[in-house]
């Protein structure tokens, strides 16, 4: 199965933005380790700041892609052109937070995204990227 895996604003400094929330691991280590747990899939990973490139690579992947894992970081919260561009592709995309949203401040607690998604997991750190590939390989 090809899937790939689309991070959002400034989860590209993991490892040192505010490790006691989002931990010590690098994103690009835990990704290695990932491919190494998953070696029967094509996994690619795509990070940007730029909320565009989040939306073009979303409709990008409809031809590349079986499935999408997505964490937008704060764009969840705000971005309803993110949210169109997941309801206009045909792949699932599930929807990931390292953290649980709802036990953090207000303005978190709410998803723009995800009701255009196949699920959300959230608050399982980065084995939520793991918890949304297993779900990948689920017979609905």
């Amino acid at each position: 199965m090809n899937i790939l895996i689309i991070n959002g604003p400034n989860l590209n400094l993991l490892g040192t933005r505010e490790p006691e929330v989002y931990g010590r691991e690098t994103f690009d280590s835990y990704f290695i380790n990932l491919k190494k747990k998953f070696p029967d899939h094509l996994l690619e990973y795509y990070q940007s700041n730029v909320e565009g490139e989040i939306i073009n690579k979303l409709q990008a992947a409809s031809t590349h892609f079986e499935g999408i894992i997505l964490n937008a970081g704060g764009y969840t919260h705000t971005s309803v052109s993110i949210s169109d561009a997941i309801a206009s592709i045909k792949i699932p995309v599930i929807e990931v937070h390292i953290t649980n949203p709802y036990a953090r401040e207000d303005y978190r607690q709410k998803s723009l995204l995800a009701a255009k998604c196949k699920g959300l997991i959230a608050g399982f750190d980065l084995r939520g990227y793991e918890l949304a590939i297993r779900s990948f390989e689920l017979k609905s």
